[in-house]
């Protein structure tokens, strides 16, 4: 089975029907033979954003998040030492500690990600958009 991780703001457009998805990672979005991993580092990111008035929620991080997990059965992709370890051996292509992370267990995981951030093919990673 297929398993994708997809980027903070895949995730958002996602869930927004937002009109910024291509047509072709709507398709591998909705395709149930796809496993799609939202991570949480993408979580944390939205807490300070959020926190910070930059992103705003209709409900609590939390529960927006698990709602939305449980609604369009995606998995919740969990930070271990050894994904962290890895951005430690990351070249500065990209200065995001958020992205470094996605990075990182995208690598790691041998997960393809799921962005518009062009960065993120100066990785060694798959990226889907």
């Amino acid at each position: 089975m297929p398993r994708l991780l997809l980027d903070t703001h895949t995730f958002l457009w996602w869930v927004d029907d937002a009109p910024q998805l291509s047509a072709a990672v709507r398709r591998v979005i909705a395709d149930a033979n796809n496993v799609c991993y939202l991570s949480m580092a993408s979580c944390w990111e939205m807490s300070i954003k959020s926190s910070l008035g930059k992103l705003k929620l209709a409900k609590p991080v939390e529960r927006f998040v698990s709602e939305q997990l449980a609604a369009n059965g995606f998995t919740l992709l969990n930070i271990e030492l050894r994904h962290a370890a890895k951005v430690e051996k990351l070249p500065f292509h990209h200065r995001d500690p958020f992205d470094r992370l996605l990075i990182a267990q995208a690598m790691i995981e041998k997960l393809p990600i799921v962005s518009a951030d062009r960065a993120f093919s100066e990785y060694s990673v798959k990226v889907l958009w």
